[in-house]
C-alpha cells in the first residue's frame, strides 16, 4: 500500500485530518486530498514535508 496519512501541523502538535491520502492536488489557495476511497477534503495549507517510508504529509497553514 502506497497511502499516506496527513497532518496539519498546529505549533508542536501534529493533527491527522485526512487517512489513506491517495493523491494530492495543488490549488489556487491550498490543496485537495483525495483519498483511495474517493473522499476529497480541500485545506488552505502548504506542504511543510513529506516522509514517504512512513508514508505521512505534514502540512501546515500558510503565514
Amino acid at each position: 500500500m502506497c497511502e499516506a496519512n496527513a497532518y496539519l501541523i498546529e505549533g508542536d502538535e501534529k493533527k491527522l485530518i485526512m487517512e489513506a491520502v491517495d493523491t494530492v492536488e495543488p490549488e489556487d489557495d491550498g490543496l485537495r486530498l483525495i483519498s483511495i476511497f474517493g473522499d476529497q477534503k480541500f485545506i488552505k495549507a502548504r506542504i511543510h514535508s513529506l516522509a514517504l517510508v512512513d508514508h505521512n504529509i505534514f502540512l501546515k497553514e500558510p503565514a
